[in-house]
């Protein structure tokens, strides 16, 4: 079982939310906020739980989901925000997503059925398999929906 994956999918996910709230301004992503305090080793370096989260980040910058200006040693990115491909992906709709009360308003089911609103519950709920199929969702390049623009 390769449990490195689900945290890199819980990583991934909630450091791309995070930008996404705060989008479209530029802010420090620490890894901390992210999973937590990890204790650093014997020799002051940090946890490996905590090198696999900055390492996830630096992956999703790697691979056009996110830029950030600089690193603040080991504990976040700095100046960090979600690239267009980022912010399309998060922002689509998902389609099989339970519907929504046809009582709200049309803006409410509209972001309710966003991947970001549908990661969002995932890791509220802690919904590890959730998790890790919709984290799937926004490295795949088509769109879920006839129409959708990624």
């Amino acid at each position: 079982m390769d449990l490195q994956i689900d945290d890199f999918h819980k990583d991934a996910t909630a450091g791309l939310l995070r930008l996404h709230q705060a989008f479209p301004r530029k802010i420090a992503l620490y890894v901390e906020d992210l999973i937590g305090r990890e204790e650093p080793d014997e020799f002051g370096l940090p946890s490996t739980r905590h090198q696999s989260c900055l390492s996830a980040l630096l992956w999703l910058a790697e691979e056009g989901y996110l830029r950030f200006d600089s690193t603040i040693r080991h504990e976040a990115l700095d100046q960090a925000v979600l690239s267009e491909k980022g912010f399309l992906r998060l922002s689509r709709a998902v389609s099989g997503a339970a519907p929504a009360d046809p009582a709200l308003p049309a803006s409410v089911r509209r972001v309710r059925a966003t991947l970001a609103w549908q990661l969002r519950e995932a890791l509220v709920e802690g919904d590890s398999e959730r998790l890790v199929h919709l984290g799937r969702l926004i490295f795949e390049a088509t769109p879920l929906h006839p129409g959708d623009t990624v």
